[in-house]
């Protein structure tokens, strides 16, 4: 699959946005596809590189302006619009199904309803090896600031600003990838 060719038809080059989007993308990526290897995951190298540069392709319909994205949906809905649009473009299910279910740890229903989280109600955990790699490696970087790689301590908080529930499944996922 060529995932370039579906970020450079919504994310143009010469753009702040695109640069903001390529450098967090390969970050994710390189990060995935080192845990990937040094944990001998066995996922194929081309669908976690895909994955990863297309977990947050749903952002620019989002109103972000922090990072460049000056949409009208809400920022956290980035990941079940990311998905939509992908299946539109005829991507596989289970890229598709990583930028759906990468946002924070992982979001449930109760998450959803005892947040009032303005996306559709259902379960968007990451269930698959390839969901939850993605989703584990994006916690260390951010798309605003600095940009340069979060320390376990920064992640943990800010996992633990959205309960003990969020908190828990991270470190699941640290368990389960940690690599250094």
């Amino acid at each position: 699959m060529d995932y370039q060719k579906i970020i450079d038809k919504f994310y143009p080059a010469g753009s702040p946005l695109r640069d903001i989007y390529m450098r967090h993308c390969r970050q994710v990526a390189d990060l995935a596809l080192e845990i990937n290897a040094v944990k001998r995951l066995g996922l194929e190298s081309d669908a976690v590189e895909a994955a990863a540069m297309l977990h947050d392709i749903g952002i620019f319909e989002t109103d972000a302006k922090g990072i460049e994205c000056y949409g009208t949906e809400p920022y956290i809905k980035h990941g079940v619009l990311g998905a939509a649009l992908l299946r539109n473009e005829g991507v596989a299910e289970e890229i598709a199904r990583v930028a759906e279910r990468h946002t924070g740890a992982g979001l449930t229903a109760d998450d959803i309803e005892k947040n009032g989280l303005p996306i559709p109600a259902g379960d968007y955990m990451p269930e698959t090896l390839l969901e939850r790699l993605v989703c584990y490696a994006d916690k260390f970087y951010s798309k605003s600031g600095d940009m340069k790689r979060k320390s376990l301590e920064r992640v943990r908080a800010s996992m633990a600003k959205w309960g003990p529930e969020t908190a828990a499944r991270f470190e699941k996922l640290h368990e389960e990838f940690n690599a250094r």
